[in-house]
């Protein structure tokens, strides 16, 4: 069964000020890499649906929804803080890059796939319940978590992000939810600075210095992520897939390359392989901003998830 690609285009028209790194042409990058490898004749390329008011209620509060609702300019970029650009389309483009896991979800639950790729933006792990930050409006995993354990009753879920910076809104959105099991790998310290040891069983960090590479960031998961995922035996598995800790990205200071981000996916394709009660794996892109190194990684990263 092929990698499913879901992506849209409404996620190229969220704007942002020119140089920004999170900008339409990393989606383009990325499509630009699947053509160049081939790959676009071994994934099956869906757009995004939309996410619903309800899907965004699961993680995120009416409060802060209603206020992002009036926050959009009539036209050009603005700055709302913390490095929050909104466009007139950014709010269209968000809900259609938070609606793509949960119809990853879907497929997966339907049978119609086992691994999928969520080729969306703007990104969303920084999101917090009630707090846009770090380029992000909707925590377009957490939303595609609760629809998991919302929708499909599923028990026990499992997210790991390998962003290289913390995943500190889907910490914020589940800390106290023992359903689900969250990795997360980042550069210490390092942007957004949240506390990364939480008192909770279910929170797994691993932080990296910022002089770590592929052998560091192998070892954390080897040690730290794949005991806990066995002994959690998540029945669905959620990739928050940042690039942006590869060695030519300025977004940090580590060096990863394209064979470590293939390697880590190669773990979890193989953990789901190995557990029966997994039904697949969604992955959502999050950073990654140095076009090159972010459409090479991305290759290699669904080539893992498909065994391509």
């Amino acid at each position: 069964m092929s990698v499913v690609v879901i992506s849209h285009p409404s996620c190229l028209e969220h704007l942002t000020p020119e140089g920004h790194p999170e900008c339409p042409a990393r989606l383009e990058a990325i499509h630009n890499q699947l053509l160049t490898s081939g790959l676009e004749f071994a994934v099956s390329e869906r757009d995004a649906l939309p996410a619903t008011d309800a899907q965004l209620r699961s993680v995120h509060d009416t409060d802060y929804l209603n206020s992002l609702e009036g926050m959009p300019p009539a036209r050009g970029v603005r700055v709302f803080g913390d490095d929050i650009w909104m466009s007139p389309h950014t709010l269209t483009a968000a809900r259609h890059a938070a609606g793509a896991g949960a119809q990853g979800v879907d497929l997966i639950m339907a049978g119609q796939a086992q691994t999928v790729f969520c080729n969306v933006r703007p990104p969303g792990h920084h999101a917090e319940r009630n707090h846009a930050m770090g380029f992000c409006f909707y925590n377009n995993i957490a939303i595609a978590a609760r629809h998991a354990l919302d929708h499909y009753h599923l028990q026990r879920v499992a997210i790991v992000d390998f962003d290289i910076h913390h995943g500190n809104g889907t910490q914020d959105i589940f800390v106290d939810e023992p359903r689900v099991l969250f990795c997360s790998s980042f550069q210490h310290p390092f942007y957004p600075g949240t506390d990364v040891t939480p008192n909770r069983r279910h929170i797994v960090n691993t932080p990296l210095k910022a002089t770590a590479s592929g052998p560091e960031f192998r070892a954390a998961v080897s040690e730290h992520w794949l005991p806990a995922l066995d002994a959690f035996a998540p029945e669905m598995l959620f990739i928050s897939a940042g690039f942006d800790g590869h060695l030519l990205d300025d977004m940090s200071s580590t060096g990863l390359v394209e064979q470590d981000y293939q390697w880590v996916t190669q773990q979890l394709r193989d953990f789901m392989d190995r557990h029966n009660a997994c039904r697949g794996i969604v992955s959502m892109l999050e950073g990654g901003y140095e076009l090159g190194a972010l459409g090479r990684s991305v290759v290699a990263h669904i080539k893992a998830l498909g065994k391509l």
